[in-house]
C-alpha cells in the first residue's frame, strides 16, 4: 500500500479522504471501516469527510467511480496502442490497480463494486469483439455472457492471490511473479483445450441433456 500512504499531503483533502477510504475498506471491509477511522488515516476531521461525501456509502461509491475511471484509461490506452491490441484489458486493468487490489478483492467478495465489475465486463466485450473478428468458427455463446464469465475467471487470480502465489512459489504481484503469470496465461491461451470440432460435439451433448 506504499503509493496510497506516500505523499498524501500533496493531494487535495477530497483525494486524501478517498485514498484513505480505499485503504480502510480494503483492510477492514465496508462494515468495519468507520468515518472516524478514514478521517484519521486521511489526517482530516470526520466533519470534513461528511462535508465532501455525505455518508460512508457515498464515499464507497466515489471509490468505485475512481477505479472505474482508472480502468477506462487502461482500456483506452490498450485499444489505442497497436502493440497492445491482442492484450486482454481486464487482465491489464488488474495490474494497473496496483495498491488498490485489496479494496478490489474485499469489495468483490462482499458483493459490492458493481460498477467496477460491470465496467470490466464491458472492457471484456470490447476485447472479444476484436477476437471474434478473427475466429474461424462463430461463437455459440453471446458476447456479454462470455465477457462476464471471463471477467470472473480473470479476477480469480486477484481474489486468490495468496494461494496462487504460494502454489507458484512467487508473489504474483511482484515483477517476477507477474512475468510468470503472464507466461502461463499466454501458454494456456495459445493451446486451446478443445478443438472447434470437439467443442461442437460437446455442445450438442449439452443440448441433449438441457432441462426442458
Amino acid at each position: 500500500m506504499a503509493s496510497i500512504e506516500a505523499d498524501l499531503e500533496d493531494l487535495t483533502a477530497r483525494a486524501r479522504i478517498r485514498e484513505a477510504a480505499l485503504r480502510q475498506f480494503g483492510e477492514l471491509g465496508f462494515e468495519r471501516a468507520t468515518i472516524r477511522g478514514i478521517a484519521e488515516t486521511a489526517g482530516v476531521s470526520s466533519g470534513l469527510v461528511r462535508h465532501h461525501f455525505g455518508s460512508k456509502e457515498a464515499l464507497r461509491e466515489a471509490c468505485d467511480e475512481f477505479l472505474v475511471k482508472t480502468l477506462r484509461r487502461v482500456r483506452d490506452a490498450t485499444f489505442d496502442d497497436p502493440m497492445l491490441t491482442r492484450a486482454n484489458p481486464v487482465a491489464m486493468a488488474q495490474a494497473a490497480f496496483g495498491p488498490y487490489q485489496p479494496y478490489l478483492v474485499r469489495a468483490l467478495v462482499e458483493g459490492r463494486a458493481e460498477p467496477l465489475f460491470d465496467e470490466m465486463v464491458r472492457a471484456g466485450e470490447q476485447w472479444l469483439a476484436e477476437a471474434d473478428a478473427e475466429r474461424a468458427d462463430p461463437p455459440f455463446a453471446d458476447r456479454k455472457a462470455r465477457a462476464t464469465v471471463s471477467t470472473a475467471m480473470a479476477l480469480a487470480v486477484t481474489i486468490l492471490h495468496r494461494h496462487v502465489s504460494r502454489s507458484l512459489g512467487v508473489d504474483v504481484a511482484s515483477p517476477e511473479g507477474a512475468h510468470l503469470l503472464a507466461t502461463v496465461i499466454l501458454d494456456l491461451h495459445s493451446h486451446p483445450a478443445l478443438s472447434p470440432e470437439t467443442a461442437a460435439e460437446m455442445r450438442a451433448a449439452l443440448e441433449r441433456i438441457r432441462p426442458a
